[in-house]
């Protein structure tokens, strides 16, 4: 895979705050690049900073094996922006808007129109193109922000949390754009604390907390850092105490803990042993009112890794 940004022992602080601790990380070509993490974590301070925005305290950056700073411009020009916050102009047409922005990259003429045409039309707004922003909902101006930032045809084009309080069609529509930028050959760097969202749309995921970068790997490497076990919880109505010993003696089963009117399972992945776990539960008079099989998802890896969930 070929590098295309090269970030080491970047820093940045506000007063006596550390936001970023020094994290390294590479952002390779045609990829799908999600920075998974809470509010504060630190991924709008590394975003702002890749985007010029701000300035890193220490650390070097490097864009296709040059310098940062040294070539500005040139990285700027390969750039698309869509921040978080809406930077858009309500009271000029949609479609001014998206070509306002085109042209601050020298695109002119027919071809600054069909650039800005086309932007509206992959995020599905090319049907109100002269209506003005005021008159939209929060979704459709989420996704004229994107139409804006990304009309130009970047190689590189950064999304901090974009869907961030919208409807569902909208959502829908920014996710399924994003997979098709990839498809393009586009690379993409997004942030979220959405699960669900990294879960739908990464190639590799940066988990980060706290300033710091806790892991990274595709979902499915993330995922394997649970082990080999999956997890059953079964809510009980237990009269008297839970024998656990001879759960163990069940193939398959790992670990078995009980707390309150619970009993937790961790059993080895891929091997069918609930029926034994329930005939044992017959055996002790156990009443079974609820029972739940916890999938490896990027909440259980984040918890497993910070030791608490993933605070919004």
């Amino acid at each position: 895979m070929k590098t295309l940004l090269s970030v080491r022992n970047l820093k940045k602080s506000y007063g006596d705050i550390k936001a970023l601790k020094g994290i390294s990380f590479d952002v390779y070509e045609k990829e799908v690049l999600c920075f998974l993490g809470p509010n504060g974590a630190g991924k709008s301070t590394t975003i702002n900073i890749l985007s010029s925005i701000l300035t890193k305290d220490e650390g070097e950056i490097t864009y296709e094996g040059q310098s940062f700073e040294k070539n500005l411009s040139t990285y700027k020009a390969s750039l698309g922006i869509v921040p978080q916050d809406l930077a858009i102009y309500e009271e000029i047409s949609a479609l001014n808007n998206v070509k306002f922005y085109a042209s601050l990259y020298g695109l002119k003429g027919e071809a600054l129109e069909a650039a800005a045409l086309n932007a509206l039309d992959n995020v599905g707004l090319l049907s109100v193109k002269h209506r003005k922003p005021k008159t939209f909902s929060g979704g459709m101006k989420r996704r004229l922000n994107i139409a804006c930032g990304v009309a130009h045809q970047p190689k590189v084009i950064i999304f901090d949390e974009p869907t961030v309080g919208i409807d569902p069609q909208s959502r829908h529509y920014i996710l399924n754009y994003i997979k098709a930028l990839k498809d393009q050959g586009v690379t993409v760097i997004y942030t979220s604390h959405y699960m669900e969202e990294v879960e739908d749309i990464s190639t590799r995921i940066l988990i980060i907390d706290h300033g710091e970068i806790l892991t990274e790997g595709t979902k499915e490497d993330l995922k394997k850092m649970l082990g080999d076990t999956d997890k059953f919880t079964i809510d009980i109505e237990a009269n008297g105490s839970v024998n656990t010993q001879p759960f163990y003696r069940i193939d398959g089963v790992k670990g078995v803990e009980v707390s309150d009117n619970r009993l937790m399972f961790d059993v080895v992945r891929g091997v069918d042993c609930l029926d034994k776990i329930i005939a044992e539960m017959i055996d002790q008079h156990i009443k079974l009112s609820n029972l739940n099989k916890e999938k490896a998802t990027l909440e259980r890896v984040f918890l497993h890794l910070t030791g608490h969930a993933l605070r919004g």
